[in-house]
């Protein structure tokens, strides 16, 4: 038995030491918003977060990751709302198929939470870090939605110091 810290709640789960996180967050913990693209790390549909960073599932196993802060798309939202990433990909209309794109949201996020507290990183960094594939190819609209979502972020922010104050 292993037991994992999924969107902040410890699921026990019965998996062999070498099955992959994909297959234990999906069959396991019931929560199918991660997908399966490649099975090889490459494609980047199966991305969650491990303790902030972006991780594809596919390649690592479960057992690994006791004790690790795992989020799954279904863990990005808070209290029905939206995150900004999630918020600007609408706005932008980057999902068109939508198979690839919480493995997208989720490294997304993950380089939103890396520049919440400093400055919006530039576009050649977003879009070396953006590897994931899409085969409907909305590349061209991540990279603005990317810019929207720390624009939002950076806004929620402003909101929550007005506040405090």
């Amino acid at each position: 038995m292993t037991i994992l810290t999924i969107n902040g709640t410890e699921i026990s789960v019965e998996v062999d030491a070498d099955t992959p996180l994909l297959w234990a967050i999906r069959e396991e913990a019931g929560l199918t918003g991660t997908k399966f693209g490649c099975g090889i790390g490459q494609c980047g549909a199966c991305t969650v977060l491990v303790n902030n960073q972006p991780v594809r599932s596919c390649s690592v196993p479960a057992s690994a990751l006791q004790g690790q802060a795992i989020t799954t798309i279904e863990g990005v939202a808070s209290a029905g709302q939206l995150n900004p990433v999630q918020q600007a990909w609408l706005e932008w209309d980057v999902p068109q198929c939508g198979y690839c794109q919480s493995g997208q949201i989720m490294v997304a996020t993950a380089l939103l939470k890396q520049a919440q507290d400093n400055a919006p990183p530039s576009t050649d960094f977003i879009k070396q870090q953006m590897n994931n594939i899409c085969r409907c190819g909305t590349y061209n609209r991540i990279l603005p939605a990317m810019h929207r979502a720390f624009e939002l972020a950076q806004e929620l922010a402003y909101d929550a110091t007005e506040q405090e104050s």
